[in-house]
């Protein structure tokens, strides 16, 4: 087997037993991204001198008995991540060239358990789009069909994965930017209960529904993923303090005797016949393993994607409002005045779709607005965590789809952002909630697109979630597809 084709868990072992080095998988991850990304686009940089460097103290440390779960793993980052001395941009032209002082709290945890980050990875500019169309480096195409989007806005992080252009990622999930390109690139992803992760030195698109996690080739590798990054912060406010579980020592319980809730709002009108076959046989091989379904309600899952859509962009609009050209982002200024060129610098330095959202939630927060559209969307998201809350009264978990087809096409949606919008429809209610959530493989198109499920599991209840995605995983093949390149 080819080194960019292990696992995690499998390159551990052969580091361990010495039958190869972290120097020999960082070249051959680099030479995959070398040969693979013209055509997929998934990196915005390639840290190649620094992952090689990386790699070689990583050896030495294993020499001298320093190993820590990830010591010698190449892994790659989402472009979101303040990352010291690596340009970051968001995939935007307002930070083309910013080079943050210090690293976030996940991509720390991270090197000091002696992961090599290979580079910096595409999305949608500032986490905004659902087909990581909406950058300032161009698409990402997914590996699958390059006529095809990898989804967003993590897709050049599930791109990546697919592509075997690293051993995993880290992306970011504000309403399915996770666990959406996971389903379209045939990867794993997870998306932390809100708290769960740092999201200090994570730039912010709308902080009460933005949470790291990572992208992965099979469950295993994703919890042991998830471990490396959990965990209390006290420089981000919102960090949980609570103990971080072994997710690798529960995660082969199986589920016999677990309630699996289907949500009848979710199997609606709209949703692809192959996408439906794909879930349906899921359900089979669940109850096959000994789980019991039952079916539940979330009543409010109508009014998700519209509350979504102002607390979002109302969020964004104010954290957005730090690019001003004042201090660390790009600067257009032709010196007609200090309103003038925040105005210009704003206008050259966004794109369209990060205009757009601005302008609605700047909207939503106005004077005259905020009552009938913010407050009301608060009150509206309060009902749908009592949805949740209600629903795991009944149920260990829940199972619905990721997305209501697989892959589609690029352009094919651009034009029509609603459309776009409701892409999601099946994921943001998760955000709004603060519960965990996750994709994993389930079935191939007729057009030879992965399919996900979607497993919901209740606030912090990641380790759960990863058993049952594990047991599903063990009965089946389809984490072991991949991509012709």
């Amino acid at each position: 087997m080819a080194l960019i084709d292990l696992t995690i868990h499998e390159m551990q072992e052969q580091l361990a037993a010495g039958t190869t080095t972290a120097v020999a998988l960082t070249e051959a991850f680099l030479q995959q991204i070398k040969e693979t990304d013209e055509q997929i686009n998934a990196f915005i940089t390639v840290c190649d001198q620094q992952a090689l460097a990386a790699a070689r103290e990583a050896d030495a440390q294993r020499a001298a008995g320093n190993v820590q779960p990830l010591t010698g793993i190449p892994v790659a980052l989402k472009d979101i991540f303040v990352t010291e001395g690596v340009r970051t941009t968001c995939a935007s032209k307002i930070l083309g060239d910013y080079l943050p002082p210090y690293d976030g709290t996940a991509v720390r945890k991270l090197k000091e358990q002696g992961a090599v980050i290979v580079g910096k990875l595409n999305m949608d500019e500032f986490a905004m789009g659902s087909s990581n169309e909406n950058s300032a480096f161009g698409p990402v195409r997914n590996p699958w069909n390059t006529d095809c989007v990898p989804g967003g806005s993590s897709g050049g992080s599930a791109a990546c994965v697919s592509a075997r252009q690293a051993g995993a990622t880290l992306g970011t999930d504000t309403g399915g930017s996770i666990r959406q390109p996971a389903s379209h690139c045939g990867v794993v992803g997870l998306k932390p209960s809100y708290g769960r992760v740092s999201r200090y030195g994570v730039i912010a698109y709308a902080s009460s529904l933005d949470q790291v996690g990572p992208l992965t080739r099979d469950v295993r590798d994703c919890a042991i993923m998830l471990g490396a990054v959990a965990g209390y912060d006290p420089a981000d406010s919102t960090s949980v303090d609570l103990p971080v579980p072994n997710y690798l020592a529960t995660i082969d319980q199986g589920v016999a005797g677990k309630k699996i809730g289907l949500p009848k709002e979710y199997f609606i009108d709209g949703l692809d016949d192959d996408v439906k076959q794909a879930i349906d046989t899921t359900v089979a091989k669940y109850k096959e393993l000994g789980a019991e379904i039952v079916e539940v309600s979330l009543p409010h899952t109508k009014y998700a994607v519209a509350c979504y859509y102002v607390v979002a962009t109302a969020e964004a609009s104010s954290n957005l409002a730090r690019y001003d050209g004042v201090r660390y982002c790009q600067r257009v200024d032709e010196g007609n005045g200090l309103a003038e060129m925040y105005s210009q610098t704003r206008a050259a330095g966004f794109g369209d779709e990060v205009k757009r959202r601005i302008m609605l939630g700047t909207y939503a927060l106005s004077s005259g607005y905020y009552d009938a559209y913010y407050i009301k969307a608060q009150k509206v998201r309060a009902l749908i965590q009592q949805d949740f809350t209600k629903a795991f009264e009944q149920v260990d978990c829940i199972l619905t789809p990721v997305a209501p087809t697989a892959a589609f096409g690029l352009g094919e949606k651009t034009s029509d952002p609603l459309q776009m919008y409701l892409s999601d429809i099946f994921t943001l209610s998760a955000n709004l909630a603060g519960i965990c959530g996750m994709s994993l493989p389930c079935g191939i198109s007729q057009k030879g697109l992965p399919i996900g499920v979607q497993l919901l599991g209740k606030a912090f209840g990641e380790a759960e979630l990863l058993q049952t995605a594990y047991a599903f995983e063990q009965a089946t093949d389809w984490h072991s597809q991949q991509p012709e390149l």
